[in-house]
């Protein structure tokens, strides 16, 4: 894979042998002998069967989505158990990485020449995907970051395209050189030129759009990523960017996935996510080293991959918005209560409902609507209008029962406030 053969540190030599031998025999670590572990009892804190409540804190009901914020998403069963069985055992960290990125290109279809990494997260695999290009395999590069010294240094990206993760990016030391144009993207590549970034949700308000920007990358040689963190569904954006050409592409593992929070994915050039694993943790002396993935975390993404490409997606959305619409139905008993549907073109690509009333009618705002709700019992967290007017909602991370609660309070929480 191109990798620097002078590494002399336990840990990196042990990453080499991974990527080279983990080829010929990856069931290895597969083949545990021990069977599945029954959920232990538990005593002390936690045997209320609600341990936030325990802390004082308020679970809500969830209407924005899989954010962050709100810890992302709830897990498959069969997830839970997987990692259960992980935590049992002990395992090299490089060597599992090496095994899981194989079974993910497989599992996806990937291009040849091409696999996957497991990262803390998308912001992870966008820092680490970048460190390993800057760097390459050379262990005194990589000690050295964000120190560039000997190493290129610019990032191209369009205007419309920065948001708070291009942090990642400026993390590693580079410089983020800003377009707008093809024509200033050309003016913008010299010798400095590292690579050539793209944000996948804002695709719509660049000039330069999705598949033109690999091609001019192509046509420059220079290396590309694509930050498509939240952007599944649709399911065919895991294998739709590589096969576009790009050189590295991240995903949130915690988002509509439903794997581990604290999971992503950097699926992309076998060269340059071995490279990544070289910048990230286990690692020490690293930029990467303080975004530790577990052999929990490793294994919890590829089952929670194996699940999400099973799934029946056409009938998970309309299930969704069969929830939706009888939300709707109660609302709209409301005076002046409208509603409307509509699906983001990216990003939380699901049914949403738009929630809408006449002022004149019902005094109240948005907003204020939105904080009485967090603040009810239960709490109900549901957010603004997507840009546009009224409450937004969705309800693919509600659980069973929770559609009509949240019909019920709003309901009455709009009435209560009727002139």
């Amino acid at each position: 894979m191109g990798l620097n053969s002078k590494w002399n540190r336990r840990g990196f030599l042990g990453t080499l042998g991974a990527i080279a031998g983990l080829v010929a025999a990856p069931h290895k670590l597969f083949a545990w002998s021990r069977g599945a572990v029954a959920a232990a009892p538990v005593t002390g804190f936690g045997q209320t069967g609600n341990p936030y409540e325990e802390l004082g804190i308020t679970t809500v009901i969830n209407c924005e989505g899989t954010m962050t914020m709100l810890g992302g998403s709830l897990p498959h069963p069969e997830l839970e158990a997987v990692m259960t069985m992980a935590g049992r055992h002990f395992v090299s960290i490089p060597e599992l990485e090496v095994a899981a990125g194989k079974r993910i290109a497989e599992m996806l279809k990937l291009p040849d020449g091409y696999t996957a990494l497991v990262t803390s997260g998308a912001a992870a695999a966008i820092q680490s995907g970048l460190a390993g290009i800057l760097t390459g395999g050379n262990e005194a590069l990589i000690q050295q970051l964000p120190d560039l010294t000997g190493m290129k240094s610019e990032v191209i990206i369009q205007k419309s395209h920065r948001n708070p993760f291009d942090h990642q990016l400026r993390s590693t030391g580079i410089k983020l050189v800003v377009i707008e144009t093809v024509d200033q993207l050309r003016a913008a590549v010299n010798e400095r030129t590292a690579m050539m970034h793209f944000s996948n949700f804002a695709n719509a308000s660049g000039q330069i759009k999705v598949e033109e920007w690999v091609k001019l990358a192509k046509q420059y040689n220079i290396p590309c990523m694509n930050d498509a963190a939240a952007d599944t569904p649709p399911v065919s954006h895991l294998w739709d960017y590589t096969n576009m050409g790009y050189d590295l592409v991240t995903f949130s593992g915690g988002k509509a996935i439903r794997g581990p929070q604290c999971a992503g994915l950097l699926i992309g050039r076998k060269d340059m996510v071995a490279n990544a694993l070289l910048n990230n943790s286990p690692h020490e002396d690293t930029l990467g080293r303080s975004q530790k993935v577990g052999k929990e975390e490793i294994l919890g993404m590829v089952k929670a991959l194996e699940l999400f490409l099973a799934e029946d997606h056409e009938a998970l959305a309309k299930e969704w918005q069969n929830q939706l619409e009888g939300i709707s139905n109660e609302l709209k008993k409301v005076p002046g209560v409208s509603t409307s549907f509509f699906v983001p073109d990216i990003a939380n690509h699901v049914p949403h409902m738009r929630i809408t009333w006449d002022a004149a009618r019902i005094w109240l705002t948005p907003p204020q609507a939105s904080k009485l709700l967090r603040s009810s019992k239960p709490s109900i967290v549901i957010g603004g209008g997507e840009g546009r007017p009224g409450l937004s909602m969705s309800s693919f991370m509600l659980q069973p029962g929770e559609d009509k609660i949240v019909a019920e309070q709003l309901s009455r929480l709009l009435r209560e406030h009727t002139a």
